[in-house]
């Protein structure tokens, strides 16, 4: 049995997480010790068990220590089996942390699946359902895989309650993805999307974007949506022919409306800066999918420490080569050599 140290690395869920997908995609049985032990709350939250079950589900895994607050999880995997699940966080925990976690394995079943997943939508620390949709799953449809997601309800922290649909095929033809240089940007977009806020909020972190960015006003616009409780996050849209760059910040009690604006535009500018076509979170997130698709190339930033975390796990689990290069202070290209 493979043995992972959770408390390596960025020593958080995403250990975890990757541990799961791999070991159902691989196979192997794997050992996950010393869960977020350097988080405040060490072991596993509502969330992290969430994935656990929703993965053993998949594959009618046999799991020992998986239960709240466990510091230890053995996993032994079975054969993937395609079908409709429903899978409900009971919390505001990322549905997309939960999806991304799950979304291999069903990739490489024999038939399509569905799946209706409950909780948070748009959360800080982790993708939201806009960001999987225009910009994460574009790029594996390019992979030739195909998955589609559908948006029924918003859910923000910490009242949570969002739902969503996704559909998932079967990946029959794998292409290498190749991301030689940045396309260009057809169209550019601010977007709030807020509920049961003062309308203000929005209008501030827009005007702060417009300031900042010189943008017209046209490129700039809010949503009101319906949610369990209240919520706000600001977009930044960079739209290419196929995908989007997207860039995001999450509203919090305490945090100015311009503050968070300002975030925002300075991730903005540092990746026009670098010139680069993958932002820093999309790049940790493509890894696992391009290790069992074709594999492929691109640039980002200067790999974060969910990167680095995703790569040490991929290594413990694979054979596939995955290249770091460094092209200038902030340039990173990565090759992925993929087993498909």
């Amino acid at each position: 049995m493979l043995t992972i140290d959770g408390s390596r690395g960025e020593g958080g869920g995403q250990l975890l997480r990757s541990a799961l997908s791999l070991s159902m995609v691989t196979g192997r049985p794997v050992r996950i010790e010393q869960i977020r032990a350097g988080r405040r709350k060490p072991g596993l939250m509502r969330q992290h068990l969430a994935c656990v079950r929703a993965a053993q589900a998949i594959c009618g895994a046999k799991v020992v220590g998986d239960s709240a607050g466990s510091s230890c999880v053995e996993f032994r995997p079975g054969p993937i089996r395609a079908g409709s699940y429903r899978f409900v966080i009971g919390s505001a925990g990322s549905t997309m942390l939960l999806l991304q976690t799950i979304l291999p394995a069903l990739l490489l079943a024999e038939a399509p699946s569905s799946l209706e997943l409950e909780g948070g939508t748009h959360n800080d620390m982790a993708p939201s359902s806009d960001f999987i949709a225009l910009s994460f799953l574009p790029l594996l449809r390019q992979m030739g895989a195909e998955v589609t997601l559908e948006l029924k309800r918003h859910g923000f922290y910490p009242a949570g309650g969002g739902q969503l649909q996704v559909q998932v095929q079967p990946w029959r033809e794998r292409r290498p993805l190749a991301l030689a240089e940045p396309e260009a940007v057809a169209w550019r977009e601010a977007v709030v999307t807020s509920a049961q806020l003062a309308g203000h909020i929005a209008q501030r972190e827009l005007g702060r974007v417009q300031a900042l960015c010189n943008w017209q006003s046209e490129w700039c616009r809010s949503e009101v949506v319906t949610s369990a409780g209240p919520g706000n996050v600001l977009s930044l849209r960079l739209h290419h022919r196929q995908h989007a760059t997207v860039i995001e910040r999450v509203g919090r009690i305490g945090i100015a409306a311009e503050q968070v604006a300002s975030l925002a535009v300075a991730s903005w500018r540092r990746l026009v800066a670098a010139g680069v076509e993958v932002e820093e979170h999309l790049a940790d997130q493509l890894l696992v999918p391009l290790v069992i698709g074709a594999g492929g190339t691109f640039r980002t930033v200067r790999p974060s420490s969910h990167l680095l975390s995703n790569l040490e796990v991929i290594r413990a689990f694979s054979g596939c080569s995955i290249t770091l290069d460094q092209q200038a202070t902030d340039v990173w290209s990565v090759a992925v050599e993929g087993a498909g």
